[in-house]
C-alpha cells in the first residue's frame, strides 16, 4: 500500500510546472482526558475517556490549490501501556476548491473540513472522539456572510450480520443584517437491515429539523466573541415494522461568550424527549447526545484556554449537566496541535501565529 502511494505521489510531482503543483502535508495531534464519573446520571454511564489521536496527511494540490488529493491515517490510541483498544482509520479524499467559494470533497475526509462542528444534539462528543472522519461526499458554499453545506456520511456498510447506516446533513448560517443571522440544520439518519436479518429487525428512520435565529455581537463588545442562538428542534422517528412515526419537538437556545482565554458555552433545551427509539438502537440511529432524551436539559461548559493560537489549543473545562431527573459533572483536559505546510511557511512570523485561534477538537 505504501509503495502505491509513493508511486502515485512521484507521478503527480512529475507533472510539468505549468500545472503549478505543490506538495501538501499536515499533522493533527490531539489528547483528551474526559472524566465522566460522579453525579447522578441516568443518561450516560460513568466512564473516563483518555486517549491520543494522531492524524497525519500527505497529498498534492494543483492549479493553485483548486484540486487537492490527500491521504493519511487516523490513529486512535487509549492511554494504556499496550496497544489494546487502538483504532487505525484510513483517510483518502479529493477536494475541489473554486475561487467563488464552492468546495466539493469526496472520500474518507476529516470531519474538521466542515465549516462548524455539528451541534451535540446531532453529533455527540463520544462519537466525535471515535469517528473523526466523514465517509462519503460533501458540497459547501462558503462566503464572507455565511455558508451552506450538504454532506452524506456512510457510517456502516451492510454485510451478512451488520446493518447499513448512513446520515445526510444540511447545515447553513447567514448574516441577514447587522448582528442578525438565520440558519439551521437538517439531518436524516437511516438504519437498514443486515443481509441475514433476524426476525423482528426492520428498517429505521430518524429525521431532525432545526431552524435557528441568532444574534452575533462578536467584535461589537469588549468580548472577543458573543453569540446567542434560539430555535426549534423537531424529530420524527419510526420503525418501519410498526409504520408509526414518533414526532417530538422542543425549544433550543445556545449562547457562547469568549474573553481572551476564558470561554462560556451554555445550551438549554425544553420539550419532548428527542430520541424515543434510543433505548432500542442507541447511536446506530440517534447520533445526538443522550441527554437530549430528557424533557429539560441544561449544559454549561466553562473553558480556560491555557494556550491558544493558530496551531495549539490547550484547554481545561468543567461541564455541568442538569435534566428534569439527573445531574452530571464532567471535567476535561484537551490539547490539539495542528501544523501544515502553509503554517510552516509562516513559522517565523510570531505575530501571525499568535493572532488566531485553533478550533477545538473535532
Amino acid at each position: 500500500m505504501r509503495n502505491w502511494l509513493f508511486a502515485i505521489l512521484t507521478l503527480l510531482l512529475s507533472i510539468p510546472p505549468l500545472a503549478a503543483q505543490e506538495v501538501e502535508w499536515s499533522i493533527d495531534a490531539s489528547m483528551v482526558v474526559n472524566n465522566r464519573e460522579g453525579g447522578n446520571d441516568d443518561y450516560t454511564p460513568d466512564q473516563t475517556f483518555m486517549f491520543t489521536r494522531l492524524a497525519p496527511e500527505l497529498g498534492i494540490s494543483m492549479l493553485n490549490g483548486e484540486h487537492q488529493l490527500k491521504g493519511g491515517v487516523v490513529w486512535y490510541q487509549p492511554m494504556i501501556d499496550d496497544l489494546s483498544g487502538y483504532k487505525v482509520l484510513p483517510t483518502l479524499y479529493y477536494r475541489y476548491n473554486r475561487p467563488d467559494g464552492w468546495h466539493v470533497t469526496a472520500g474518507l475526509m476529516p470531519r474538521s473540513l466542515m465549516v462548524e462542528r455539528a451541534p451535540r444534539y446531532m453529533w455527540s462528543d463520544s462519537l466525535n472522539y471515535v469517528q473523526p472522519n466523514l465517509r462519503g461526499v460533501m458540497a459547501q458554499l462558503v462566503k464572507p456572510d455565511g455558508y451552506a453545506e450538504l454532506a452524506i456520511d456512510w457510517r456502516q456498510m451492510q454485510t451478512e450480520h451488520q446493518r447499513e447506516a448512513f446520515t445526510t446533513m444540511v447545515n447553513t448560517d447567514w448574516r441577514i443584517a447587522g448582528p442578525l443571522r438565520l440558519g439551521g440544520h437538517v439531518q436524516y439518519s437511516h438504519l437498514a437491515k443486515s443481509f441475514s436479518h433476524a426476525e423482528g429487525e426492520f428498517v429505521n428512520d430518524d429525521v431532525l429539523i432545526n431552524p435557528m435565529v441568532a444574534v452575533d455581537f462578536s467584535h461589537r463588545t469588549c468580548l472577543d466573541s458573543l453569540r446567542l442562538d434560539a430555535g426549534a428542534i423537531i424529530t420524527m422517528e419510526r420503525n418501519r415494522g410498526e409504520e408509526l412515526w414518533h414526532n417530538q419537538a422542543g425549544f433550543i437556545a445556545t449562547g457562547v461568550a469568549r474573553w481572551h482565554w476564558l470561554e462560556l458555552d451554555e445550551t438549554f433545551y425544553a420539550g419532548k424527549r428527542l430520541f424515543p427509539l434510543y433505548p432500542l438502537y442507541g447511536s446506530l440511529l440517534n447520533l445526538g447526545d443522550p441527554y437530549f432524551n430528557s424533557k429539560v436539559y441544561s449544559r454549561t461548559d466553562l473553558t480556560a484556554h491555557v494556550v491558544s493560537n493558530r496551531f495549539v489549543d490547550l484547554n481545561i473545562s468543567v461541564m455541568l449537566h442538569a435534566t428534569d431527573k439527573t445531574t452530571g459533572f464532567w471535567q476535561q483536559l484537551t490539547c490539539r496541535f495542528y501544523l501544515d505546510n502553509h503554517l510552516w511557511k509562516s513559522r517565523h512570523n510570531r505575530d501571525y501565529l499568535k493572532s488566531g485561534h485553533l478550533s477545538p477538537l473535532y
